[in-house]
């Protein structure tokens, strides 16, 4: 699937500096950022006033939320999840965010997708938060899914729609 946001002025892994939150004063500089062009889907998401906390920027919880929306708004468009009555869901058993840059209401965030591994029951997946039209990720993180029984809780095969969707979003070799 393609991007509907053209890609940025620099869509290869960009060097960004980090700087401290509070001070903002620079203390470190990432080499090799993931860039645009690095994430095969990408989904809008608009920011909300109550995802602001009272430093005036977005909680460092509701990360998590964008990505497990960019996540499973891919999973039931393009691999038919069925979140209500499906066989197999997906349990996240680990997720991880590495932030570089605040966001903030009233922003739109451009949220990449990519799948790092395919397991037969878990799918590690990386995520990006851009600013719209940046081409340096604001986050970085990742989440794991395995897929188990809805009846019985036990990891199952993630199923064959869901596992083509996945496989598209996988770097090619």
């Amino acid at each position: 699937m393609s991007s509907p946001f053209p890609p940025a002025a620099v869509t290869t892994p960009v060097t960004t500096p980090v700087t401290d939150p509070i001070t903002t004063t620079p203390v470190a500089s990432v080499a090799a950022l993931p860039g645009r062009a690095d994430y095969p889907h990408f989904l809008a998401i608009a920011t909300r006033w109550m995802d602001n906390d009272v430093y005036g920027h977005v909680n460092n919880v509701v990360y998590y939320s964008y990505f497990d929306t960019v996540i499973n708004e891919y999973l039931i468009r393009a691999g038919g999840l069925d979140i209500h009555a499906g066989d197999a869901i997906g349990y996240c058993a680990e997720s991880q965010c590495r932030y570089l840059a605040p966001l903030a209401f009233p922003e739109t965030i451009e949220a990449g997708l990519r799948v790092a591994h395919l397991g037969k029951s878990s799918v590690r997946y990386e995520i990006a938060l851009f600013r719209r039209g940046e081409a340096a990720p604001a986050a970085i993180g990742w989440f794991v899914h395995v897929f188990v029984g809805r009846e019985g809780n036990r990891p199952t095969p993630i199923p064959p729609a869901i596992r083509a969707c996945l496989q598209a979003l996988r770097p090619e070799p």
